[in-house]
């Protein structure tokens, strides 16, 4: 039995003059990539340069890239800055991914709070703000001697499950009382992520006044080095598309798998969105339609990159009729897989 659940007048009680100390409780932590804390060049800049520093991200040796990092920060970040206002969050003056992050994680915890009041759901980014660290430090605080973090990537890689533990686990050792901790495993062929990716298909095509003739299934790419020295990352993906076309009911030429988001000049994981966009809509295709199953919430790279800059693609070689669908993002289908991984990962700390 979990200790929280006992009554008062049965739990352990600290002896007379303990420091006063907070524990006992349990924190679950999402966390996703990040986003700039606004579209001018610095913010921009402070951003790209902590996340093109990561050597999870670009394996390539330091003293080589770190001075080739310095030459594109002097450009991308106005490029980037342009890209990140068209789809910024004015209200809140903010970017998407931090609003929808925000909002996953409030309702996180509505919906895990039947497990007790000892639960604490907190949210983090892992380049930007609010930052891992700071995160996981306030929930020791409150007295989580138990952390569960989630990465919100569906598929593992080095380059972005990986890297949300590297900075975990930096924090940790400099913490003298460390919290007993999980990591949330990837959920790419979980039923309930799978049955949600459907749904969301099914309901974002019924509201089209068109019907596709092709749906690519477009996952944020990798280098083809990080798949050749043993990343798993592509047969997630690859099983991910092959149980969705299963739900769907659905055939290989209806959904296709591709990658986007290629940086420099060495092969990454094909093929390509971008090419193949294009090549679509030279041989004769009309209508066409992305889903981007590999992300949790809209970002950049789906709302811009996939709804702007492939729509573009796509009706300069001859494309008609494009449809860019939403992920699952804070909605109720996004939500229940949220917190089928969070349950699952909790069993045997609060049930």
């Amino acid at each position: 039995m979990n200790v929280m659940s006992l009554p008062d007048e049965v739990r352990p009680r600290k002896p007379e003059g303990h420091p006063a100390v907070a524990s006992g409780r349990i924190g679950v932590l999402i966390v996703n990539l990040g986003t700039p804390e606004g579209t001018d060049y610095w913010s921009m800049r402070r951003y790209l340069e902590e996340f093109l520093s990561d050597p999870r991200v670009i394996e390539a040796p330091r003293a080589i890239w770190l001075p080739i990092l310095q030459l594109i920060l002097l450009r991308r970040p106005s490029v980037r800055g342009r890209d990140y206002a068209s789809i910024w969050n004015a209200e809140r003056d903010e970017g998407p991914l931090k609003t929808i992050t925000r909002a996953q994680s409030e309702q996180l915890g509505k919906a895990l709070s039947g497990l007790g009041p000892q639960l604490e759901v907190d949210w983090a980014m892992r380049y930007g703000k609010p930052p891992i660290a700071e995160r996981l430090k306030a929930l020791q605080a409150k007295g989580c001697d138990r952390i569960l973090v989630m990465p919100l990537y569906p598929q593992y890689s080095a380059a972005s499950t990986a890297t949300v533990c590297d900075k975990v686990f930096d924090t940790l050792k400099a913490m003298r009382w460390q919290p007993a901790l999980r990591i949330a495993a990837p959920y790419y062929d979980d039923p309930v992520y799978i049955e949600a990716l459907a749904n969301s298909v099914r309901t974002g095509l019924a509201a089209l006044d068109f019907e596709p003739e092709v749906v690519l299934a477009s996952y944020h790419g990798i280098p083809q080095s990080y798949f050749d020295k043993g990343d798993p990352y592509y047969c997630h993906c690859a099983k991910t598309t092959r149980l969705l076309r299963e739900a769907l009911g659905w055939g290989d030429d209806r959904l296709r798998m591709t990658f986007q988001s290629r940086f420099g000049r060495a092969a990454w994981l094909k093929p390509y969105t971008a090419e193949t966009v294009t090549e679509l809509g030279e041989s004769g295709v009309k209508r066409l339609a992305i889903i981007t199953p590999g992300f949790a919430a809209d970002c950049l790279e789906t709302l811009e990159e996939i709804a702007v800059e492939n729509a573009g693609y796509f009706r300069e070689a001859g494309g008609e009729r494009f449809a860019a669908i939403p992920c699952l993002n804070d909605r109720a289908e996004g939500l229940a897989v949220i917190e089928a991984v969070a349950r699952r990962e909790l069993k045997g700390w609060a049930e």
